[in-house]
């Protein structure tokens, strides 16, 4: 065996065992492995970082932009209050949550789907006391189906098709890999749904954000012309808030306690909440409601450039023993008192009555650069931002769905390639406003960007080395003279990479191999180039495999058997599809 061969299956060999065992950053691993080769003379320099030129690793980078200007305006909210509704089993509710996002999955990338979903089905699971491990995991899979039926439902099939295309010339269609990735995402989808109830068991997640002990009362008002008015509060989704609580209605000075869910809200009517800090940032994301500060504690400037701020008074505090209305908190710091948390409970005043003392953790809505010039002010204690509380704008959804509409139509037409389509659409969400440009470089993850581009290098060098030859050599001997057999070893080979190592890492590593057997065996390179494809896609096995199922396990409690135990069977269901339908779609010969 050539030492070349031999160093580069040892390096693959390390980076699948260190992926499997260490705790290391696929993206880290997978760096380690690109240098040994690189230092041993395997590939050059050019070979080695030409991965990180894809068009391919690019298009996912823009997609990420995409897929934030769609979150920061709500786009897709809409989903949680017109799709879900209310289930009347698990199974239901896990049907609700699994077709949406699987039809979302298709058109968007598969990460910021569940990104955007995972927070709406947490507090629909406890407005109806649902078991959340029953809900996250379908979820995770139906978004990784989702993902097969189109040619930008993923960034694996993204990333396969520009290697196909550097390989035979060839690039697939919108809804070409439809033709094995609906049949699989149906058969699927039913098999999530009826076997969940047996393989799925009751988790309980590591962080309950419902933990924090603290309370606070926030008054939030209905705006003029909000489409909140004339809606009951049940209507309104103001009835089941998760970890808060509509205590009272102020109308016009007259309070109306023990709130009815029948009751219809009125344009300036000033509503009274009672929960935690994560459900002040839900309230100021419902479109139409507003902090109900007095004018002369309001802020000037858009409220989508504020953030919400958690501020603990110091015993030096100069406004230590005043009311937050003589202490002119606005002026001296140019930020908005929104509730008020003493002793862990909730302070049962108006805003501007309430006294200030030392220890009370005051929630703020105020410019971003406040926590910097607080940070070190012998005023506060402690003055930390909320995460993702800057409110959505929800006055711009409108055009980021016109934009996200636009990239799909002209994709599907063929009138821009992908990458053309998504950085116009890109281009859009920041000149729009929907996304500005701080958070488009904020919303690109550099180590899926990592990954993609390190992993393509030691493909090069399985490809440069020849080992690539030699592992299609060795299947081609496995399974003889028959295409269909070295297929669904290609397959058996990228689906255990899949879920040991990453989708992107065992696409770009095993999709060389699959182009030396189709060569060897004198056969088509479309079928073998699915089914690296659908196999590096479809990641269900494990948690690590890919990164929505990674997302939902902290959360969803769960444990790598539950991967393992629903996710293997589909996994050979996704591998049956496509050795049936693949050789059909595209013939061997």
């Amino acid at each position: 065996m050539d030492w070349q061969i031999a160093v580069t299956l040892s390096v693959l060999t390390g980076v699948v065992l260190a992926l499997s065992f260490l705790r290391a950053g696929a993206d880290l691993v997978l760096l380690a492995g690109l240098t040994v080769l690189l230092l041993a003379g395997v590939i050059e320099p050019d070979d080695a970082f030409h991965g990180f030129a894809n068009a391919g690793l690019i298009t996912v980078a823009v997609l990420f932009v995409v897929a934030e200007g769609v979150r920061l305006t709500g786009a897709v909210e809409f989903i949680g209050q017109m799709l879900l509704g209310k289930p009347k089993s698990v199974s239901r509710a896990q049907s609700r949550v699994m077709f949406p996002t699987a039809f979302a999955s298709a058109f968007l990338n598969n990460t910021p789907v569940v990104a955007m979903m995972m927070p709406v089905i947490s507090d629909w699971c406890k407005k109806y006391q649902l078991s959340v491990s029953k809900l996250l995991i379908p979820l995770s899979f139906s978004a990784v189906l989702g993902g097969l039926c189109t040619l930008i439902g993923t960034s694996t099939t993204l990333v396969v098709n520009d290697l196909l295309v550097k390989a035979s010339g060839r690039s697939l269609s919108m809804f070409e890999i439809g033709q094995v990735g609906l049949p699989a995402t149906v058969l699927g989808l039913i098999y999530i749904v009826v076997s969940s109830r047996w393989l799925l068991i009751d988790r309980k997640p590591a962080i309950t954000p419902l933990d924090d002990p603290r309370e606070f009362t926030v008054e939030m008002l209905v705006e003029s012309g909000s489409p909140l008015v004339d809606k009951t509060i049940e209507e309104a989704g103001l009835r089941h808030l998760a970890g808060m609580y509509l205590m009272e209605i102020d109308r016009q000075g007259h309070i109306l306690a023990a709130v009815s869910s029948e009751e219809r809200l009125q344009a300036n009517d000033r509503l009274i909440f009672v929960g935690i800090v994560e459900s002040v940032v839900e309230l100021r994301n419902i479109p139409g409601l507003i902090p109900a500060t007095d004018l002369h504690f309001q802020l000037d400037g858009p409220r989508s450039e504020r953030i919400l701020i958690e501020a603990v008074v110091s015993n030096s505090c100069p406004f230590a023993g005043m009311t937050i209305r003589d202490a002119k908190f606005r002026g001296r710091y140019g930020a908005a008192v929104v509730a008020v948390a003493r002793d862990g409970q909730r302070v049962n005043k108006k805003i501007g009555d309430i006294v200030l003392q030392p220890g009370d953790t005051l929630l703020l809505e105020a410019h971003r650069s406040f926590r910097e010039l607080q940070r070190n002010s012998r005023d506060f204690f402690l003055v930390s931002a909320v995460e993702d509380s800057a409110p959505r704008r929800h006055e711009l959804a409108w055009v980021a769905r016109l934009i996200l509409a636009l990239m799909v139509f002209c994709v599907f037409l063929g009138l821009l390639s992908m990458l053309k389509a998504a950085m116009v659409a890109a281009g859009l969400m920041i000149a729009t406003g929907c996304c500005r440009g701080s958070e488009a470089k904020r919303s690109i993850d550099w180590g899926v960007l990592l990954v993609m581009g390190a992993g393509m290098g030691i493909g090069q060098g399985m490809e440069k080395s020849g080992a690539a030859v030699l592992v299609a050599n060795s299947l081609v001997g496995l399974a003889g003279k028959e295409p269909l057999i070295a297929m669904a070893a290609i397959y058996a080979v990228t689906m255990v990479f899949t879920n040991l190592i990453t989708a992107k890492a065992a696409a770009v590593l095993i999709f060389p191999v699959a182009v030396a057997t189709a060569q060897n065996l004198d056969a088509n390179i479309m079928p073998f180039a699915i089914s690296v494809m659908i196999a590096a896609a479809a990641s269900f096995a494990t948690p690590i495999g890919y990164q929505t199922n990674l997302m939902v396990y902290g959360p969803g409690g769960y444990r790598y058997s539950d991967y393992l135990r629903i996710g293997g069977p589909l996994s050979l269901i996704v591998w049956a599809v496509t050795m049936v339908i693949a050789p059909i779609a595209w013939p061997f010969e």
